[in-house]
């Protein structure tokens, strides 16, 4: 099953920074978006908040999966 939501480890391997960082995004996010505390942070809000390519982010998150169509 592929994985669509994104932990502050996953955007360190993304972005090269370090898993403080992941913090910072993930809650910027949050707050962007309004969600509560307990939802989860997906690869597409991920994506559109630091203007990255979908498909390639999916690649790093789903290394055997395969890139399903861009929502």
């Amino acid at each position: 099953m592929a994985r669509i939501c994104i932990y502050p480890q996953d955007v360190a391997m993304i972005t090269g920074k370090g898993i403080r960082y992941g913090r910072q995004v993930i809650q910027d996010i949050k707050v962007q978006q309004g969600k509560s505390r307990h939802q989860l942070v997906t690869i597409e809000e991920l994506c559109l908040y630091l203007d990255l390519p979908y498909h390639q982010v999916y690649a790093m998150i789903n290394p055997r999966k395969p890139v399903p169509h861009q929502p």
